[in-house]
This record gives C-alpha cells, structure tokens and sequence, in this order.
C-alpha cells in the first residue's frame, strides 16, 4: 500500500520501503500537493510558492521534470502511456489523488476531530497522538506555506493533547496525568485549557494547594506575557477550587483498561525522557515535609511515575533520621526548613551514617543561604517546591546516577561564588564554628538537654556531652546559660522560633 508521512521526516513509502522523491524542491512539490488534500494546485503557484521572489527562467519545464519523476517513483508498474493515478493532471496544475487512511496528516486531522464518549476520545487522540514522529514538514521550513501547515498541523496536536487530557479527568486519570500537563503548560504557557487541565488533574490528585499554585502560575504568565488577568473559565475554576466545590470531584470509579497514558509522541523520542528501562531496580524514596499536603503531592507524583516507590513518610528531621535507619531509603527528599529538627541538620546527621542514601533538599525561596548550606551539606540536589514533577523526578534520576542537580531557577553565579566561601548564615560572633557545633548550639538555644539532643540527632548521651564542653571551651564560656545567650545575641535563632 502507497503511504505518505509528513508529520515527521516527509517520506512517501510502499509497504516498509521508503521511495525515492528526489532533492529537496522535487519532494517540496509532493509536499505542496499533499497539503492541498486532493485539490488541484495550478502550476503558476507551485512555481510561486516553490521559488518566492525570483523563480528560474525554466520553473515550468522543472516543475513537469519533478512531476515526472515523482510519479515514477510513486508508481513504478505503471505503462509509459497510462495515465497517472496518484499525482494526477488537473489541469491549470496538478493534484495528489489519494485515500485519508494513506496520508498521516489527513488521518490525525480526522480523528482529532471525533467525538464520542471520554473512554472513545481517550481511544481516539491516542491514536491520533501516535502518528507524530516529529515536527510536520520541518524540511520544507523556508517555505511559507509549509510553515502555515506544519503551525496548523501542530495547534491540532495540541488540542489532541488537551482532548486526550480531558477525557483522561473524566475516566478519573488525574494523578496520572499530571506529569504531562506540567510539560504541557511549561511549553505552551499561554494555552489555558492546558492550566484549566492541569489545575483540575491536581485538585482531583488530593494536591489542591499544587492546583491553585497552578493557577496562580497562569496568571503570572498572562499577566507578565499579555498584560491580561485570567479567563474567565480560570476564575471561576480557582473560585470553585477555594470553596471547594462538588462538582470539581473525583468522578465515580469506571475501569480502567489502558496503561498510564504515554507523553505526546513528538516530545517521546529524543527527548531525554526519565522513564526507567524494564528490570530496573526501584529508587526507593522517603519523602519529609511538616506539611501533610506536599507529601500527599509528592506521593502522588512517586506513585504515578515507574522505577520509583514511596519508603516513607515523616514531618520532621527527628522522624526522618529515625525512618532513614528503619527503612534505609535510596533516596530522601526533604524540606529545607521543618519545626523541631531543621531539613539541614537532619540531612547532615544523616550523611553521616554510614552508606547514607542520596538526599536531595527542597524549599520555597531559592536564596543564596539555602544553596550554600544545602551545597555544604553534601546533599545530591537542591529543587525549589514550586518545580513541575517532571523536574522533580529528574532530580531524583540524577542523584540515583550519582550527579548533583541544582534547580535551573537557582544561576551559575552563585555555584561559581560558593567555592571557597562560609556558611554566610553562620553569624560574625560565632566564626570558626562549623555546621555540626552550630546545629547543637541550635538545639541548646531551644531548650533541650542531652539526652532531647541524643535522641533528636541520633547519637549517644556521652557524645553530645563531649560536644557541648567542647562548644563552651571554643567560645569561652562557662555554661549552658550562656551558650544560649550567644546564639540569641548572635541572630543565630530568634525569640518565637520554633527551631526553624
């Protein structure tokens, strides 16, 4: 059977076989035909179009040598005087004459267009979605009517996309959906359906502070983008969303017969995706946040992604160090910043153990002091909370592969500044002290005696105590008292501080 495929390399072919077209311009004529979808394309406009501006004295005698040429190559049985049965005489021009099911963009065009029922149209633009092998008629980019049809071509691609989405909500998809509406979004920002999507994915995925973080991104892009305020489909979805409303839940449970939808497929291939390769051993990841919704968000996101599984849970660098030796965890992402034991101070107790697993530090504010401390931690990563899950899993990915990630949000001149440098946290009054003897001086500011400290930090009675004289002997000082004087006046912590 004779196929033609332009949504990707442009290529005619019979069965597996790719033809011959020819040079560039020769397939460009094909190409101009195939986009008219079967009506005649007069020859005064192939020349036009083939060679704007200033088309060769002989543009007609090569435009019927292309013609030529081409039909031989797309039917070679055919007798030297039969007339032409696929690229066809119509006169002033010539045509393409050819069934939808031959062509892969006529196919996608007609079947992005169905309707039918969520688990149809689910059905329907995976299909559509499958056809895509890469950007449509990228050969042909200094054409001008080539660069209309590949726009159009992709502006289908995308609404399959968000098709696919919305029906994936209605078949009750939504956790796993949300990895691709977050590369949906990042690289078309200014398509609200695909923040209504997403918005709405996460809502339905028990993230419902991450969907109206979502919508809170959208309006910082329309607003910084277009001067505009969001649509009014977003506003009335972010007012629902805070009060909360029934018709924004879960739809009732319908079974589900398909695997995890698959990214589009022009972003599959080439794409540097995260997948893992079937056998590979799972990353085991203990997630610790004070904040019971980001850790149901970060599940969510481990529990829809292959290769990874959730270790554990815990709400503060007390229980993450006591759960890090329970469950011994690949990886931990933590909070930077937690009531009663910080996400630093844990991750340096739990770095030091022996064979520690990878830690990868997470916070709202990308400033200078939390990449310095997190850097002088030791940790494998450092991301900001407000980064898609896809950032997230790369992370994760990287420290697994024993690389260190920092968030993208986080620029070159301040890893470059960190060689060489101190903590910068650590006060002027308190110089010589390193991350250890701060962390204690931390804990005996709060309040807490040896044995609180040898429990919270893990180690034994007598350490501690061996620590502290050595904390007063550096500092001068002659009891506890005044170490906690020192941290106060020093700005180490703060009256009201809840040890963060």
């Amino acid at each position: 059977m004779l196929t033609f495929h332009a949504l990707g390399p442009f290529q005619a072919c019979h069965g597996e076989r790719a033809l011959d077209l020819g040079g560039q311009r020769q397939m460009a004529v094909l190409a101009r035909l195939l986009v008219a979808r079967g009506r005649a394309v007069p020859v005064s406009v192939l020349i036009d179009e083939l060679w704007p501006g200033e088309p060769p004295a002989q543009a007609l005698s090569t435009i019927q040598g292309y013609v030529s040429r081409l039909r031989r190559a797309l039917e070679p049985g055919r007798a030297p005087r039969k007339e032409a049965e696929v690229l066809v005489s119509a006169p002033p021009g010539y045509a393409l004459r050819a069934e939808t099911g031959q062509v892969d963009s006529w196919t996608f065009e007609s079947t992005v267009k169905m309707e039918g029922d969520p688990a149809t149209v689910w059905g329907r633009m995976e299909e559509a979605l499958s056809l895509w092998r890469g950007p449509a008629l990228a050969e042909f980019s200094d054409l001008t009517w080539a660069v209309t049809e590949s726009g159009r071509l992709e502006e289908l691609r995308l609404t399959a996309v968000e098709r696919r989405a919305d029906a994936g909500l209605a078949l009750g998809h939504s956790a796993a959906l949300v990895a691709d509406l977050e590369a949906h979004v990042s690289a078309h920002p200014l398509r609200e359906e695909g923040w209504r999507l997403l918005a709405l994915a996460l809502y339905r995925g028990g993230r419902q502070g991450d969907a109206l973080g979502a919508l809170r991104r959208a309006r910082t892009v329309l607003r910084d983008e277009l001067g505009l305020d969001l649509g009014a489909t977003l506003q009335r979805l972010e007012s629902d969303m805070l009060a909360q409303a029934p018709h924004l839940d879960l739809p009732k449970e319908q079974p589900v017969t398909a695997q995890r939808p698959a990214p589009p497929p022009a972003a599959a291939a080439g794409s540097g995706g995260t997948a893992a390769s079937p056998g590979a051993a799972l990353l085991r990841v203990l997630v610790v946040d004070d904040q019971a919704l980001v850790r149901t968000g970060l599940r969510v996101v481990l529990e829809s992604e292959p290769g990874f599984e959730l270790a554990g849970e815990a709400g503060d660098g007390e229980q993450a160090i006591v759960l890090v030796r329970e469950t011994r965890p690949d990886l931990v992402l933590m909070d930077i910043q937690m009531p009663r034991l910080d996400g630093l101070t844990a991750a340096r107790r739990i770095l030091a153990d022996e064979d520690p697993p990878k830690v990868i530090m997470m916070t709202t504010f990308g400033t200078d002091e939390n990449l310095y401390s997190a850097l002088r931690a030791g940790v494998s990563g450092f991301v900001l909370k407000t980064s898609a899950p896809e950032q997230l899993i790369t992370a994760m990915r990287a420290a697994q592969a024993g690389d260190a990630l920092i968030d993208p949000a986080v620029t070159t001149r301040l890893i470059s500044a960190f060689a060489g440098r101190t903590d910068p946290a650590a006060p002027p009054a308190l110089a010589g002290l390193g991350d250890a003897e701060l962390d204690l001086l931390k804990l005996i500011a709060r309040g807490l005696t040896n044995r609180q400290i040898s429990a919270t930090l893990a180690v034994s009675e007598e350490s501690v105590a061996v620590s502290v004289g050595k904390l007063l002997d550096h500092l001068g000082l002659f009891d506890r008292a005044q170490l906690v004087v020192a941290a106060y006046e020093s700005g180490l912590v703060n009256p009201g501080d809840p040890g963060r």
